[in-house]
């Protein structure tokens, strides 16, 4: 069983990584970490705003950002 120090360190380096998407669909978003390799696949929160090759070519170098650290409205 992981404790919450390994947990908060595992979903951390997943903010420290550069990722290039390798495909878009209008309800999510697949990426593949520079240095990791791991794939990860977004899902689109909002359907009423589709995602795009437009927005997200593929190919595109993206980063994530942790949304626990965005300032409360």
């Amino acid at each position: 069983m992981a404790s919450n120090s390994d947990m908060k360190r595992t979903s951390g380096e997943i903010f420290d990584e550069k990722y290039r998407v390798v495909t878009v669909e209008s309800q999510c978003l697949v990426i593949r970490g520079v240095r990791s390799g791991k794939v990860l696949t977004i899902v689109n929160p909002n359907p009423e705003t589709p995602l795009t090759p437009a927005d997200y070519p593929p190919g595109k170098l993206i980063a994530l950002t942790d949304p626990s650290l965005a300032p409360l409205n």
